[in-house]
């Protein structure tokens, strides 16, 4: 065990702040006109400059949460470092590739659903996603009454600053407030910003991280060179100074509900607040719905890591790490998958409780409760992975239910409804939808057998589409949807007043509690209402993201400069490295 590194990182002072966003603003009108040809050779750059600062990126993640030599860790940081910006980049590419052959992007495959929404295929989205994500598929349902022009149809590459009455084009500057748990949010919301609204960037790292700062600026120095994006550091104090500038156009924050209320405090003491779009991502309390069936002993060990390892990437300190474990009382097979839960979470190495105030949080939700188990040490510096289970429908009111919490914690909610699987996922959905915290995103596992029962493959369906979720997952962990870089993440859109619109992000209103607007768009779609994802429920190899596999390091790595270089030979090592763990 080591401690986070000794890099001390001051506020960027105002005059640099000023001379960054002056640099900024200068190049805005361009980069908003600039030729798709340019924006390619740009990502072209970046894929290399990214792979070329991966290791010490990965380096510096793993010393600060406290286990630089721990391949599970340095593994985390590879697949939710690295491997998503690098993918984000390839999409990016391959739809501005689209964009020059036939004047927009590629037109996705759709369909319309029995509500009559518009629904679009988004795998494969590259050729590589046949090894990558081999049987998934996913899909972007729009907002109910846009039709498929919206998708099919010109225009799609025009974004922020585009006027389509009179042509004219007037080049934005964002400004990125970015998270300090994983390393990709702050530099995928950045891509997002610069190629699918087509703005520039100013991004301020999370003080909790902010020696991630000087890697983002060696990965992204193309970006830096060309005029569109400055990096500045600081705290609230700095980040307060920077919304109220009259430079910045618009705001884009991943971070806490409460960070969010003081950046729209913030915005809206401006004179135009009415005029700056401020989009979030605030997190969620994530549910997995565990839908009974015939499940082997097998299958039993093997969703049992799939569940835990929800919990363990990044010990927690994740947005979309499980939280509240959701299962039907009367299924024989409830107790034996939380033990295989607890007994996976036993071949996970302790980890040190890195984030701060995570220790705290936890002693809060777990200190005198008789249902919680810790599975590994207590005593400081060590947070032990915890379940608390036993939560029934009328108990979560709980604090662990309520808001975002980061700390090692999984609860169980058993619902009692009689021996009905549909009515169980009727009122799973109830529970979720009208009990839990946020709508960012949600798990359903079932198993294939299960679904040869019409009524629950209907319930099943009823329950996706009925889920008010900005992501659902089919058997796997929702931080799968954020890393696919094809499908759009965000929170379930919904009205914030009778003047804002579903989905509108225009002003700074207050949203959902999980936050407003999509990113990681690269299909350049709009109007997203839902994302689903579906998954096998045992897949062949195991998930590059299962804390049991071994080699996650190596896998990743290779990964990395398979997805840097889109260069088929680099397929041999990979397979390799796969099928060994």
């Amino acid at each position: 065990m080591d401690t986070a590194p000794d890099v001390t990182v001051t506020d960027t002072p105002p005059e640099l702040r000023d001379e960054a966003l002056a640099t900024l603003r200068a190049h805005a009108d361009d980069w908003a006109r600039e030729d798709a040809v340019v924006r390619i050779a740009l990502l072209d750059e970046l894929r290399m400059t990214t792979l070329a600062a991966a290791r010490p990126w990965v380096d510096a993640l793993a010393q600060a949460k406290g286990h630089p030599d721990d391949p599970v860790v340095r593994g985390e940081e590879w697949i939710a470092g690295i491997l998503p910006v690098l993918r984000n980049l390839l999409l990016l590419r391959t739809t501005l590739d689209d964009v020059v052959r036939t004047g927009g992007p590629r037109p996705p495959a759709t369909s319309r659903g029995a509500d009559g929404a518009v629904r679009v295929a988004l795998l494969p989205a590259h050729r590589l996603d046949a090894l990558l994500v081999p049987g998934f598929t996913a899909q972007a349902r729009l907002t109910a009454g846009v039709d498929e022009a919206s998708v099919t149809g010109p225009g799609r590459d025009a974004r922020a600053g585009h006027d389509p009455a009179t042509g004219e084009v007037r080049g934005e500057v964002a400004l990125v407030l970015g998270a300090g748990n994983v390393a990709s949010i702050a530099p995928m919301d950045v891509l997002h910003q610069l190629f699918v609204e087509r703005r520039v960037v100013l991004l301020k790292p999370s003080p909790v991280c902010p020696w991630l700062g000087a890697h983002l600026a060696e990965a992204f120095e193309p970006l830096v060179r060309r005029g569109v994006l400055r990096i500045v550091q600081g705290g609230a104090e700095v980040g307060e100074a920077l919304l109220g500038h009259p430079e910045v156009d618009a705001v884009h924050l991943t971070g806490s509900a409460d960070t969010h209320t003081r950046v729209l405090e913030s915005v809206r003491q401006r004179p135009d607040a009415a005029d700056v779009p401020v989009t979030a991502e605030l997190g969620s309390v994530t549910p997995v719905i565990v839908v009974p069936g015939p499940w082997s002993r097998s299958d039993l060990r093997h969703q049992g890591h799939n569940i835990a390892s929800m919990l363990v990437n990044n010990a927690g300190y994740n947005c979309v790490s499980a939280r509240a474990l959701i299962g039907h009382r009367s299924w024989s097979g409830r107790r034996a998958l939380l033990e295989a839960v607890r007994s996976s979470l036993a071949e996970a190495r302790p980890r040190v409780g890195w984030y701060p105030g995570a220790r705290e949080q936890w002693h809060e939700l777990v200190d005198g409760d008789p249902r919680a188990r810790f599975v590994g040490p207590t005593e400081e510096p060590w947070i032990p992975w915890t379940l608390l289970a036993g939560f029934g429908a009328d108990d979560v009111d709980h604090p662990l239910f309520a808001g975002e919490v980061f700390a090692p914690i999984l609860g169980e909610v058993e619902l009692d409804v009689g021996r009905s699987v549909p009515d169980f996922l009727d009122a799973a959905v109830d529970l979720c939808n009208d009990d839990l915290w946020g709508t960012l995103a949600v798990t359903i596992i079932v198993h294939p057998r299960s679904l040869v029962d019409a009524a629950v493959a209907v319930a099943v369906e009823r329950a996706i589409d009925r889920l008010r979720y900005g992501t659902v997952l089919v058997n796997h962990h929702p931080g799968v949807a954020f890393g696919l870089g094809c499908t759009p993440w965000g929170a379930a859109p919904a009205p914030v007043d009778d003047d804002v619109p579903a989905g509108d992000a225009r002003g700074p209103s207050s949203g959902t509690d999980s936050g407003l607007g999509f990113v990681h768009d690269t299909y350049l779609l709009r109007d997203v209402d839902k994302v689903v994802v579906r998954g096998p429920f045992r897949p062949r190899i195991t998930p590059i993201w299962f804390h049991t596999r071994r080699g996650t390091d190596r896998l990743g790595e290779r990964v990395a400069r398979l997805l840097a270089s889109d260069d088929p030979r680099h397929l041999p090592a990979v397979l390799l490295e796969a099928v060994r763990g």
